[in-house]
């Protein structure tokens, strides 16, 4: 792969996860309710599902998903469900200490994981983002591979930073009132994100 090819890559790549999606107001959210501590997991989360689309997208999923009307909502409001519920579940969770254990790793991989697996809309992006940055006169496999990487350890990069910026704010505040408002508002950002998500159009 050319080296002004993967440079225009990485800039369309950092531009386009500039722009907060379903799976950072995820990260958002569950880092304001849960601190520093969940930020690792989260990240490891959203680098694993990012590899999952990617990986899928470029087997064949995508196309299916741009082609298959009934496929495409099937795991839009799948994906609209489980954020809506993480956020339902954030903005009712109590604030005394001790009320509630601590947001284990295991769940908030599992969180970042499945909304970031589950956006069909990533899916069908992958698809039709990647092949622009492919040059067919050389093999396909390697040039694959090193956009995979280079898109999942930029992904992994912005979600570490809204995250590490989340919980720097949750941190700095232990007072119940001001915990729930964080909740509540990470809450909201999880059930907007939701319906943002149930709203998409295949197409659009």
């Amino acid at each position: 792969m050319a080296l002004d090819t993967w440079l225009a890559f990485l800039a369309a790549t950092a531009v386009m996860l500039a722009i907060p999606g379903p799976t950072i107001l995820l990260v958002i959210g569950q880092s304001l309710g849960a601190g520093r501590r969940a930020a690792l997991p989260l990240v490891a989360g959203v680098a694993l599902g990012d590899l999952t689309a990617m990986t899928l997208s470029l087997a064949g999923l995508g196309a299916l998903l741009a082609a298959s009307a009934t496929l495409f909502t099937v795991l839009k409001f799948a994906g609209a469900a489980y954020l809506v519920w993480l956020g339902l579940r954030l903005w009712r969770a109590p604030v005394e200490a001790g009320a509630l254990p601590p947001l284990s790793a295991r769940r908030a991989f599992r969180d970042a994981y499945v909304v970031t697996a589950l956006n069909p809309k990533s899916v069908a992006f992958f698809v039709a983002f990647v092949p622009l940055f492919l040059d067919p006169a050389r093999p396909f496999p390697a040039q694959a591979a090193v956009l995979v990487a280079s898109f999942v350890t930029l992904a992994a990069a912005n979600a570490a930073i809204y995250a590490l910026l989340a919980a720097r704010l949750s941190g700095a505040v232990r007072r119940p009132g001001v915990r729930r408002a964080f909740n509540r508002g990470g809450g909201a950002l999880l059930m907007g994100a939701g319906a943002a998500t149930a709203a998409m159009r295949q197409g659009g």
